[in-house]
């Protein structure tokens, strides 16, 4: 009832604060026009307020636009009065009443120019009251249980939780907790009941090293919040392995994989949610899964043992595959460790490397890959310098890098191939007009084979770049060193005199079935006049130097009668001159008979001499080599190569120049002359 109101206000007189009335400007009179006037409204904090009018007589006005009292709370209107009020209870006086659950009110009156009633204005009350913040303040007070008193509130929270800071809002201790078994189950808080707001949760996998953390998520297991229109998680599930970053993660199904494999052994688990709508969470598992070593500690090796999968510990033999190797060891050792890379990872298995190939003489190395590739299965090529070396060997010359570490031949192994020169073919072909007993001259490169026997003056035939073939009357009476060259035509030239190459003997073998004389210049046999010099130093082959071919040992190359052959020398000619220029003829093979036939000249008797089977007569009667030329090459076609020549026999003797003149069988003596070059070789390599 009112009276017990207005008791209440007399009760409270001496509590100012709580209570108050306020009174239009000359109330109970007519308010005056042209006004304004304002009362603040304050009560304690922790209270409301109730404003009671118990007269109003103000001027009515459509929305209250000439005169009003106005009721505001901050910027909010809370009413607009005008016009005159009657009570609609009889019993009570209050005519309006305001309430508002704040500590401060604002009332505003005013009034026009006129006042022609005389309208009496307005009477009003407040009041403090206790506001039930737990009711009117909900979304803001406490996120879980709201307690009331007169003048304030507090928040409390269920078992398990704790209040934050700010006194309102409840958390749970989800931070701090570490699982370190190798397997288990995580759960948001009050799973699969909805979440607490304003959560910052932190839990953290820690497994044993050689392990990777692995979580399984399924998508019923996963309901938070979803994202905005932007696409922010206001609610979030994120992961860190420290070098990996998954999520964040939201929505009422799990978007990331149904698996998730980290690359440590550490996993960090972060849930953060807002103050807004909470979902029932999630549930993960997690194992480790062993971290595994790569099949491989560096590549072009193989381990020991061989497994399908290396794990933390596995302890392993690293051996390079054929080609490779490791420097400075053989094999190294290694271990799987709990990062998922093997240790001893500096060790590497490079390719065998070669080296640069040795060189040969007279020949050159080239390379398949077109530059100087030393390393593993790296192939190389032996050539000669051509035309006057080829290859004596085995094989195309064709050497590749072996696992050994040396080039290596499929024919020859690990022996170098050697270039010979080519034999028997002449730099410049060679046409006979003439004879050489006055015969016509040889053109540099007809014949690169005749070695000038200076002292004592005779012929020889290079057969190779180290050895000299001549006949072994020539080096009867020898008291010094033979003087020999090489390349000449014209031994008066200055020019070509510059150009003669001297070859130095080494040793001299003379057949051992060639008899000695006391008398040179008295010899009436010549059987078995052959002899061979070995060079001190290999002849470099060219156009002007080049050796003449033996004979082969198949019957083609006998010296029978009609077969034609060529003389050269620097001999004797019909008129008696000296010869400086090389002289050439060509000359058939004919009967024994013929030269028997011929008359020495005087004192010398034909009967006296001896002819042999070791003995090939040749000559026309007109063509003949005579006194100097004793020891060059008898030049013979080969029946296989027209281009080539052979070493059919060497000017030997003859009853008298210019008819018919004797040669040695060089076919006969080719036995001799390989056997000993080759024991000569063989006795030298044996020394190196």
């Amino acid at each position: 009832p009112w009276w017990l109101i207005l008791c209440c206000l007399l009760a409270w007189a001496d509590a100012a604060p709580m209570y108050g009335e306020i009174l239009s400007p000359n109330y109970p009179q007519g308010y005056p026009n042209d006004v304004k006037e304002s009362w603040e409204i304050s009560v304690p904090p922790g209270y409301g307020i109730r404003l009671y009018f118990t007269h109003l007589d103000i001027e009515p006005s459509q929305d209250c636009e000439y005169d009003s009292v106005k009721i505001l709370s901050g910027d909010q209107v809370e009413g607009l009065l005008c016009g005159r009020k009657r009570s609609k209870d009889p019993g009570s006086p209050i005519l309006e009443e305001f309430y508002v659950p704040y500590n401060t009110l604002t009332v505003t009156f005013q009034s026009d120019f006129s006042n022609e009633e005389r309208f009496t204005g307005f009477s009003a009350y407040y009041v403090a009251v206790d506001v039930n913040e737990c009711m009117d303040f909900m979304e803001d007070a406490c996120s879980h249980y709201c307690n009331n008193y007169i003048g304030g509130y507090f928040c409390s929270c269920p078992p398990e939780y704790f209040l934050h800071e700010n006194q309102k809002t409840c958390g749970v201790n989800c931070s701090g907790n570490v699982f370190t078994e190798l397997s288990g189950e995580i759960s948001s808080p009050n799973y699969p009941n909805l979440y607490p707001e304003s959560l910052i949760c932190e839990y953290r996998v820690v497994l044993e090293p050689g392990y990777r953390v692995v979580l399984n998520i399924r998508s019923e297991d996963f309901d938070v919040e979803p994202a905005d229109s932007e696409g922010n998680c206001p609610d979030s599930l994120t992961f860190t392995d420290g070098k990996q970053h998954f999520g964040p993660y939201c929505g009422n199904k799990f978007p990331g994989p149904p698996e998730i494999k980290t690359r440590s052994n550490i996993l960090d688990i972060i849930f953060q949610t807002d103050k807004t709508a909470q979902k029932k969470g999630w549930k993960m598992r997690y194992f480790g899964d062993p971290i595994p070593c790569p099949q491989s500690v560096t590549p072009n090796s193989i381990l020991d043992p061989l497994k399908d999968n290396y794990i933390f510990k596995d302890y392993v033999k690293v051996t390079c595959v054929k080609g490779y190797e490791v420097v400075t060891v053989t094999a190294f050792h290694s271990s799987c460790q709990s990062n998922g890379e093997w240790s001893n990872l500096h060790h590497k298995c490079v390719p065998v490397d070669c080296g640069l190939p040795d060189t040969i003489d007279n020949g050159r190395v080239t390379y398949r890959s077109g530059f100087e590739e030393t390393q593993y299965e790296a192939i190389i090529h032996y050539d000669c310098e051509e035309p006057y070396y080829t290859l004596q060997t085995r094989g195309d010359g064709v050497y590749r890098c072996s696992a050994s570490g040396k080039w290596v031949s499929e024919e020859m192994g690990t022996e170098l191939p050697a270039c010979v020169p080519v034999c028997g073919i002449p730099s410049t072909p060679i046409q006979e007009q003439q004879r050489i007993f006055g015969g016509t001259r040889a053109k540099p490169g007809n014949f690169p084979w005749q070695v000038l026997f200076q002292n004592p003056r005779g012929g020889g035939v290079l057969i190779s770049d180290r050895w000299v073939l001549t006949a072994a009357h020539v080096l009867d009476d020898l008291n010094s060193k033979p003087v020999m060259y090489a390349g000449v035509t014209n031994i008066n030239q200055r020019s070509q005199k510059e150009e003669l190459i001297q070859l130095f003997e080494e040793e001299v073998f003379i057949h051992p079935k060639w008899a000695k004389v006391a008398n040179p210049d008295a010899r009436t046999n010549f059987d078995n006049d052959i002899a061979l010099l070995r060079l001190t130093a290999p002849v470099k082959m060219g156009p002007r130097i080049s050796p003449l071919c033996l004979p082969g040992s198949s019957p083609e190359y006998e010296l029978e009668k009609g077969r034609l052959g060529y003389i050269s020398g620097w001999g004797r000619t019909e008129d008696r001159n000296k010869v400086y220029h090389l002289m050439k003829a060509q000359i058939p093979v004919v009967d024994m008979a013929q030269c028997r036939s011929v008359k020495p000249i005087p004192p010398a008797d034909s009967t006296t001499f001896h002819f042999t089977d070791n003995m090939v007569c040749a000559g026309d009667g007109t063509k003949d080599s005579c006194s100097g030329d004793s020891g060059g090459a008898y030049a013979i076609k080969d029946p296989h190569n027209d281009r080539r020549y052979y070493v059919g026999g060497l000017v030997s003797w003859g009853p008298r120049c210019g008819t018919y003149g004797l040669y040695t069988r060089v076919g006969r003596y080719r036995n001799w002359i390989m056997e000993t070059m080759s024991q000569y070789e063989e006795a030298e390599g044996s020394h190196q």
